[in-house]
């Protein structure tokens, strides 16, 4: 299947192309290379160009033949967003309108989505399952569950299958070692504890000791990048007869912050100082994930869900690239 995968310059969408080729797919990568590296993308072909560009798009779906896209091309800063909402509802809501709108034109109707656990916002109880209230407390959640609803419209006309997979901590590297995190600026726990051991920060902040939780910090479900991609696998094979799937996508399983602190130690051979900090406003205690329904209907389990492992992945490759990609 010709693929077209917005963002695949990024984190998951670059390991997803790697991903859809080992499986025998055509994956075409569209990046506007704002966030994304084309060091990631390795051989996949690739287009250069920005979902606000509409003639592109449709040229693009009709010259290539494809068949079905994944839209992972985001802004994801939870506090970027609050402070830039209008930043965030233009690339993240009316971006992804103008890429279904530009589907729909060209007569392509299967679309895998990247969404996020954030659009359950602060949920009253945990593990979290699809049917829990959403109420996103900010910009970037909330246009995450925009696009969802969006989507949701758009298949009832018969002219749209989709999938909406909400992630909850996706980590780690590539099984072939070649991809990793290069966030720029970095935001995400695991590679900033890297950088911690790598000696590239001074520390590691803690913000909050005093959770309602075994060690007072706060626990995360992480999932490895290789069980996430394997999900959106799963989910466009099923796309054919299914015109709505909505999963979470998480081990289930919670770590604390302390906890992953202590396994990159552990992993990395590496001593480095933890700073105790005050709470972050709007940090849950926990949030974990309840991903039945996906094992269930997509048969999908995690193969990867030990922490060790995922922070094993992880340290191998900044240990590897410890300026991230060249480009």
């Amino acid at each position: 299947m010709k693929i077209l995968v917005c963002g695949g310059a990024g984190y998951i969408g670059s390991n997803m192309t790697a991903m859809l080729a080992a499986e025998g797919h055509e994956p075409v990568v569209f990046d506007n290379l704002s966030k994304g590296h084309r060091a990631a993308v390795a051989n996949a072909e690739m287009v250069v160009g920005d979902l606000a560009d509409h003639d592109l798009l449709v040229d693009i779906f009709r010259t290539r033949h494809i068949e079905a896209v994944m839209h992972f091309a985001a802004w994801i800063e939870v506090g970027e967003s609050v402070a830039e909402p209008l930043k965030y509802y233009h690339n993240n809501v009316s971006n992804t309108q103008n890429l279904l709108s530009a589907m729909e034109a060209a007569g392509v109707g299967k679309f895998v989505f990247s969404s996020t656990a954030a659009v359950y916002g602060m949920p009253r109880t945990v593990p979290i399952t699809e049917e829990m209230p959403k109420a996103p407390i900010n910009p970037y959640g909330h246009s995450k569950w925009t696009v969802e609803r969006m989507c949701h419209y758009q298949s009832r006309t018969g002219r749209l299958n989709y999938a909406a997979l909400r992630y909850f901590n996706a980590c780690g590297a590539g099984s072939d070692g070649a991809r990793g995190e290069d966030h720029r600026p970095e935001s995400h726990l695991i590679p900033l504890i890297i950088q911690a051991a790598l000696g590239q920060r001074p520390d590691i902040k803690v913000f909050g000791t005093d959770y309602d939780t075994p060690d007072g910090t706060c626990i995360r479900d992480y999932i490895h990048i290789d069980d996430l991609c394997r999900a959106h696998l799963l989910a466009l094979n099923k796309l054919d007869d299914c015109a709505e799937q909505v999963y979470n996508l998480g081990n289930g399983q919670g770590y604390s912050v302390r906890e992953v602190i202590e396994t990159v130690k552990r992993v990395s051979g590496k001593d480095f100082k933890a700073v105790e900090a005050e709470r972050r406003p709007g940090d849950p205690g926990v949030l974990t994930s309840d991903a039945t329904r996906a094992r269930n209907e997509l048969g999908w389990t995690p193969e990867k869900p030990e922490l060790e492992t995922m922070v094993a992945s992880a340290w191998k490759w900044h240990r590897d690239h410890p300026d991230g990609y060249s480009d």
